[in-house]
Parts: C-alpha cells; structure tokens; sequence
C-alpha cells in the first residue's frame, strides 16, 4: 500500500497560511487601501469640482443669454416706441402745417373777397358816377332844343349806347 502523503491536509499549514492571508490583508489595507481610497477620494472631489464649475459657467451663460434676450427685446420694444412716438409727433407737425396752411389760403381768400368787393364797389360808384354825368349832359342837350319825339327816341337810343360803351 501506499501512503497518501502528498495529498495530506495539514491543518498547520492552512492556519500559518490563513494567518499570512489576514497579515496581507491588514498590511494592504493599512498601507495601500486608504492612500490609495484617498487619491481616489480626491479624485473624485476634483471632478465634483469640475462638473460644479461647468454647472456654474452653463448657468452663466444661460443667464447672460436670458438678460441679453431681455435686452435686446427691451431694445426692441424701444425702438417701436421711438418710432410710433416719432410718427405721432409727425402727425401732429403735419396737422399744424395744414392748419396754419389752411389759416393762410383763408386769410388769402378773405382779403381777395375783400379786394374783389371793394373793386365792384368803386366800379359801381364809377358807373353812378358816369350815369349821372350822362343824364345831366342828356339833360343839358334836351333843354337845349326842343325834343320832338323823334329825337327824344334817337337821344334815349343814343344814351343807352354810350352807356353799354363805357
């Protein structure tokens, strides 16, 4: 028979090797994990870092885009109001012009009645005027002769004509 040596269990063994397995476990722990746990901590707090300071630069710029949005409609907005105001006093310069225009044909138009009134006026009186000298030399010219009928008609005829004449 042969012995089974080779395959032997010995338990010393297994406990120095479970010992050796915690010892390096303990010693890796202690001198590896936390160095190691702590780079990766520190890591970790440099992308918290980046990713907040992309936050905040992505929340800036949102912002400066939302109060350059504002300003420009605001811009906008005014530029309607300087517009709409300019076309308002515009119209009312406009209504001005008119109406002083308007004063002025009247004021034109008023005297040219005036003028035209005072003319007819002087013409009449030039008219009554020349009436009366050619009834007075009508009367002059009839006392002068005796008129028969004939020549009252011809003097008559002839007054009329002078007077569509002049």
């Amino acid at each position: 028979m042969q012995t089974l040596d080779v395959i032997s269990v010995n338990l010393w063994q297994i406990l120095i090797s479970l010992i050796n397995l915690v010892l390096l476990f303990l010693i890796i722990k202690k001198f590896l994990y936390k160095p190691v746990r702590k780079v990766l901590q520190q890591r970790q707090n440099e992308i918290d870092t980046i990713y907040k300071e992309a936050n905040d630069a992505k929340e800036t710029a949102i912002s400066d885009k939302n109060y350059w949005d504002e300003k420009l409609k605001n811009a906008e907005n005014e530029a309607d109001t300087i517009i709409s105001d300019a076309t308002s006093k515009a119209n009312i310069r406009k209504n001005a012009i008119l109406s002083e225009a308007k004063q002025t044909a009247e004021g034109i138009i008023r005297q040219a009645e005036n003028d035209a009134e005072l003319e007819r006026k002087k013409a009449e009186a030039e008219i009554k005027t020349e009436i009366v000298d050619l009834s007075t030399a009508l009367a002059e010219k009839i006392l002068e002769r005796e008129i028969k009928m004939d020549d009252h008609k011809e003097l008559i005829d002839s007054f009329v004509e002078n007077l569509g004449d002049k």
